[in-house]
């Protein structure tokens, strides 16, 4: 079996025991300063300490030392123990202010990115609904059979272009007839541009598509959503305008956003009588097939 040298610690202001084992220190002896508190002769104290060994006075005072630095290490840990329970604490506060500000964070761009639907939504709307306005003044303008019904079309169809010209700020000729619309000016020069300006029926503008370039298919697989809304817009226009039955719209599969997007605009389209996915034989979830009202 081994020794290992151990003491029990004393505290040297108060005399009194702390209880603490130390092991691999040596104690040191508290006697004369003890004697000394209990009112012992200072004479005698003082021929007692002359009496120690020099060899012990240095022993004690290095274990002495030892203790002091030792309370020294006891009172720099404790005050590091400290420090690093206040900078837990300081970064659980700052962890949780960040996640509040990503919260917030994601709660603004999800409204915004619901207040850029609507409005998109919105501005689809009131363009549908300015297209059947002049739309339904050009057929009465083409419908006219004398010079008073012609200029009350006349005047149907200038309103009713007065009414989309807000919606052409902002954007080029090229933009405007991607759309199928022009501004105001531009239709009106078309006008002022026909054979003769007395006649009682005014000239059709001329949209980006036509008959000729219906499809009965359109594929939007690889585009973006506003490419992809686009394209798709065009295609049922052309395909109402050329009288066909129905449209196949391929938007592939994938995350199935295109999907969603094409099935919101049927639904709010008047024109179309019914839509649904393909067989499995035909393209199933890739593919939505839409019947128009004839």
């Amino acid at each position: 079996m081994g020794v290992v040298n151990a003491s029990l610690q004393f505290d040297a202001e108060t005399l009194t025991p702390t209880y603490r084992l130390l092991k691999g220190v040596p104690g040191r002896s508290y006697g004369l300063a003890i004697a000394r508190r209990l009112g012992v002769d200072p004479e005698v104290l003082a021929d007692a300490e002359r009496a120690v060994p020099q060899a012990e006075r240095s022993l004690d005072a290095l274990v002495a030392d030892v203790e002091r630095r030792g309370a020294e290490l006891d009172a720099l840990r404790l005050e590091l123990e400290q420090t690093a329970a206040a900078l837990s604490e300081d970064r659980a506060r700052v962890d949780s202010r960040g996640d509040d500000v990503a919260a917030r964070e994601r709660a603004v761009r999800e409204r915004a990115q619901a207040l850029d639907a609507d409005a998109r939504e919105r501005a689809r709307m009131y363009l549908l609904e300015a297209r059947k306005t002049v739309e339904a003044a050009l057929a009465t303008a083409r419908a006219a059979v004398d010079e008073a019904t012609a200029r009350e079309a006349r005047r149907m169809v200038e309103e009713a272009l007065e009414k989309t010209e807000g919606e052409g700020r902002g954007e080029t000729g090229k933009e405007r007839e991607g759309r199928g619309w022009m501004s105001l000016e531009e239709l009106r020069g078309r006008r002022s541009g026909s054979p003769s300006p007395s006649l009682p029926v005014p000239p059709r503008p001329s949209p980006s598509y036509t008959a000729t370039d219906a499809a009965t298919e359109v594929s939007l697989r690889g585009m973006r959503i506003d490419e992809a809304e686009t394209a798709f817009v065009r295609a049922v226009d052309a395909a109402v305008l050329a009288d066909l039955p129905y449209l196949r719209i391929i938007h592939g599969k994938g995350t199935g956003a295109l999907r969603e997007m094409v099935h919101a605009l049927l639904e709010r389209d008047p024109r179309v009588a019914r839509f649904a996915l393909a067989p499995p034989n035909q393209g199933g979830h890739g593919v939505t097939v839409a019947e128009f009202r004839r």
